[in-house]
């Protein structure tokens, strides 16, 4: 397996949460961001980010009233340029296990995030990262690059996943 792993899979398959696990699991250390769900009243309302240092901000809310929108949420990319491309940064400039929850559709809007990521995945860092399933030019070429290890995420393969990719970027 290379030091550059995409995991996909469908919505709900546990790929944030194998995320986390894998780098609770690490003795090195690692910079990036996730995502999560912004829920009220037990509806999902929009996504913030979430920094691997702590800072955080909402990216898509259903109350944004933005021009750039993605289904029912408006989508504040200066966040994403911002805290987001920030971590991406600082793995680079740390040279540690980079951390990308997620490629997707609402990400991949912002040019600025496509150049970003590009230059990571030509760098020699380590990336562990989700990825959208469904096909796009950029994340199409970036499964298809050289020494990026591609693995489908599934409810009867998570656990396994947390052990392997754990004693991967461990090493």
């Amino acid at each position: 397996m290379t030091k550059k792993v995409l995991l996909t899979g469908h919505p709900g398959s546990g790929k944030t949460t194998l995320i986390k696990r894998v780098v609770e699991n690490l003795p090195r250390s690692a910079a990036g961001f996730y995502t999560a769900e912004i829920r009220e009243h037990g509806q999902r309302v929009g996504f913030k980010i979430i920094t691997l240092d702590g800072p955080e901000a909402a990216f898509a809310h259903v109350n944004f009233k933005t021009p750039e929108r993605l289904g029912k949420y408006g989508l504040d990319l200066s966040v994403l340029e911002t805290v987001g491309l920030d971590a991406i940064r600082e793995a680079l400039g740390r040279r540690c296990l980079l951390v990308l929850d997620e490629i997707g559709p609402m990400e991949l809007r912002s040019q600025m995030f496509r150049d970003v990521v590009t230059e990571a995945f030509d760098r020699r860092v380590p990336i562990l990262a989700t990825i959208t399933a469904r096909p796009f030019p950029f994340t199409n070429a970036l499964k298809k690059r050289r020494g990026v290890t591609l693995i489908e995420v599934r409810r009867t393969n998570r656990e396994e996943l947390v052990s392997e990719l754990s004693k991967h970027f461990g090493s």
